[in-house]
């Protein structure tokens, strides 16, 4: 057995749903960017947010499709990310990285809403969820950092 590689059944099913998950989250960014007119007309037009000029459609609509680029970027990565560890490579330089652009593309999101959430303020929801994720990634790309410099000289003093 390789113990680089975890092969119980419980890591296999948490896995499994990771995939999943990652699978419906882009599922749900994929229906946002292909349904974002229905969304506007759904919520705005029909007035359940108040009174709305037609610039604010535009402002809303850019921010959503403006935070698409980075869901995309981030979903990918952590689908890679996922692979990785699946296949027993943790502590990488490579998954430093992803973490990284996971962190980044957090904190882009975060700050596109946070530009229209001045004018839509429930986008400051998804400001402060976003940061504060971005804020996670982080740091769990800190730990990872200094786990593979551990492990670098763990490998060299054997």
């Amino acid at each position: 057995m390789n113990h680089n590689q975890p092969s119980t059944a419980c890591f296999r099913r948490s896995i499994l749903l990771s995939q999943g998950l990652l699978a419906l989250f882009t599922a749900a960014v994929v229906f946002l960017d292909i349904r974002c007119q229905w969304f506007w007309e759904w919520s705005f037009d029909s007035g359940i947010l108040g009174t709305v000029r037609q610039s604010d459609k535009y402002l809303f609509l850019g921010c959503l499709f403006g935070c698409s680029l980075p869901a995309y970027v981030l979903l990918y990565s952590m689908h890679i990310l996922l692979k990785r560890v699946q296949h027993g490579s943790v502590f990488t330089p490579e998954n430093v990285s992803l973490l990284r652009t996971v962190s980044l593309c957090c904190f882009l999101a975060a700050l596109l809403c946070l530009v229209s959430g001045l004018r839509f303020p429930v986008l400051l929801v998804i400001t402060v969820a976003a940061g504060f994720v971005g804020l996670i990634v982080q740091i769990v790309k800190n730990v990872f950092q200094q786990a593979l410099c551990m492990k670098d000289e763990l490998d060299f003093t054997v």
